[in-house]
């Protein structure tokens, strides 16, 4: 029985910087690929990023150079640390875990809650 549970969300000024976490119970990051991704008000989820179990790291074009994923094996926790944010960053952002990770919904087994992540000045 494997969960997901997302955390860290919150308001935010554009310019400024937030990391939110994601935490497997019921299994480690060990056994998955772990992936980020993110759906605003009125629009299709998109990926933001992933992390294989092999350590191959892919982010969209659109987070680029300001979001990093990262992984603690000891809490069985992975990252997503959000810099330089803008308010077209504002969504409900979700962390999903897979056995090979990709850049759709359907590669992904098992997804968390959710974390509202809202830039506005």
């Amino acid at each position: 029985q494997v969960q997901l549970v997302e955390s860290g969300g919150g308001l935010v000024q554009p310019g400024g910087s937030l990391r939110v976490s994601c935490t497997v119970s019921g299994g480690t990051i060990f056994t998955y690929g772990m992936g980020w991704f993110r759906q605003a008000p009125g629009k299709e989820r998109e990926f933001v990023g992933f992390a294989s179990r092999g350590g191959i790291i892919k982010y969209a074009d659109s987070v680029k150079g300001r979001f990093t994923i990262s992984k603690d094996f000891a809490k069985s926790t992975v990252y997503l640390q959000m810099n330089s944010l803008k308010p077209e960053d504002t969504a409900v952002y979700y962390c999903a875990a897979a056995g090979v990770v990709g850049v759709t919904e359907k590669d992904y087994a098992h997804w968390g809650q959710g974390t509202q992540v809202t830039v506005s000045s």
